[in-house]
């Protein structure tokens, strides 16, 4: 028999406070841990949910339903004069003439037959009002084509996109669906379809085409040129001078009170709103300096600005990671102070600036606040040549897009966010690997 002893009584006290307390912790660690990992599913839920929604509207609009036609390109409509004059070959509507009637008769009517006239006006609601602008453009690349007959694939309209791709449903009654989507209409679209006249093609116009009213001729290249050259004026404005005030920030500048109060304003400026550095850009180089409203010029200078502070924390953090023993080798074997910055702290360096600035790049290329208050929402269809043209920007052209009335314009707008996304993710992947490339551990 065992016998119980006070100090006994105080032992097992103390280890099942012990057990007990152990218990505690690592349920409390369990619980943590758990919803640790509900965070993060539920994170990752709401991103599948963004990108399939995002996705699953946009992917259509990478295809584009056209219509294959014969057109003869009739020298008396086209250039009545024979002089080849690029003012007159210019004027589009005169490609309406030699475009309807090969339609009329694609669908079996006779353009001379007169008491056919109502069914050949709804008729031609199928084919965009922009054909007229691709058989002038083919026509004005290459004029001997006057005169010959060529064969064409041109866009349909916006209504007959989104009816072919199932976005109207041909169970809604005929009343309830757009003027050009009647049941005469459906049954022209089923036969051009069934005798493969009508196919879905690429849609290379949603990377060639500007600004348009009609979603069908609606593309982000004149957006996309825009945002290359505001980008290219950040890149050569932005790291230079970044990598420059951080290297005699963080180097040669004395630690003094006014050394400090420029990175304390380094440091606010990095999280400043964009749109405080848009209307910047509208008091300074608009107003101010007179620089051209919605020109790529103006929204690359407002760009750096928001993105300097970027470059400039980047920089110096990369700095700081060198190892204070390449500085003294290299001032031992008696370089200048210039000469180790130069010459050794400064490659080391370079991952970290990399890095620092394509995720500077990254940022500025889908900011749309400034943008929007230098005026870089005109409507914008001839591609700029020079930053000093009109032109407008990826992220504004979704903004444009976004508000748009027409359906078609739904799918528009994301398959443009989904290439903003492509190219941001290009970006970020391309600093993770440069870091990786070229970083040394210490």
């Amino acid at each position: 028999m065992t016998d119980i002893t006070p100090n006994n009584v105080d032992t097992i006290s103390k280890s099942e406070t012990r057990d007990f307390g152990l218990k505690r912790r690592y349920s409390s660690e369990n619980r943590f841990r758990y919803a640790g990992i509900a965070a993060i599913a539920m994170g990752i839920l709401f991103l599948v949910i963004l990108f399939w929604s995002i996705i699953s509207k946009g992917y259509t609009a990478f295809e584009q339903p056209q219509i294959r036609l014969d057109i003869y390109l009739d020298e008396q409509i086209i250039d009545p004069s024979g002089n080849r004059s690029r003012s007159e070959l210019q004027r589009a509507i005169r490609y309406n003439k030699v475009i309807e009637p090969a339609f009329y008769r694609t669908l079996g009517f006779d353009p001379a037959d007169k008491s056919k006239r109502r069914e050949m006006r709804e008729a031609k609601k199928l084919i965009s009002r922009g054909a007229a602008i691709t058989v002038r453009d083919m026509v004005l690349a290459d004029p001997d084509l006057i005169g010959t007959r060529q064969t064409v694939w041109l866009l349909a309209a916006g209504n007959i996109d989104s009816f072919v791709k199932g976005q109207i449903s041909r169970d809604i009654p005929e009343k309830n669906r757009p003027k050009d989507l009647k049941d005469l209409h459906v049954g022209w679209i089923d036969d051009l379809l069934e005798r493969d006249i009508m196919a879905k093609k690429f849609n290379t116009g949603l990377f060639t085409f500007g600004a348009s009213s009609r979603p069908e001729t609606a593309g982000i290249g004149v957006a996309v040129i825009g945002s290359i050259f505001m980008m290219i004026i950040v890149l050569a404005l932005a790291l230079p001078i970044g990598v420059a005030a951080s290297i005699y920030l963080e180097e040669f500048a004395p630690k003094n009170r006014w050394t400090d109060l420029i990175e304390v304003n380094i440091n606010n400026l990095a999280a400043v709103p964009s749109i405080v550095f848009g209307l910047l850009g509208l008091a300074v180089f608009i107003n101010f300096a007179g620089l051209p409203r919605s020109a790529s010029i103006v929204g690359g200078l407002v760009l750096t600005l928001m993105t300097l502070p970027t470059i400039i924390i980047a920089t110096r953090s990369a700095l700081k990671a060198v190892p204070p023993s390449i500085r003294e080798a290299a001032l031992g074997v008696g370089a200048s102070k210039t000469q180790a910055i130069f010459h050794h702290v400064l490659p080391l360096a370079t991952p970290g600036i990399l890095t620092g600035t394509i995720i500077g790049l990254a940022q500025a290329l889908g900011e749309t606040a400034p943008l929007l208050m230098i005026g870089m929402v005109a409507f914008v269809k001839d591609f700029p040549v020079s930053p000093f043209d009109p032109a407008t920007a990826l992220p504004v052209q979704i903004y444009m897009w976004a508000g748009a009335a027409e359906r078609a314009f739904v799918e528009r707008t994301s398959a443009a966010i989904m290439v903003l996304l492509g190219f941001l993710a290009l970006m970020n992947i391309s600093a993770v690997l440069l870091r990786r490339r070229f970083e040394r551990r210490w």
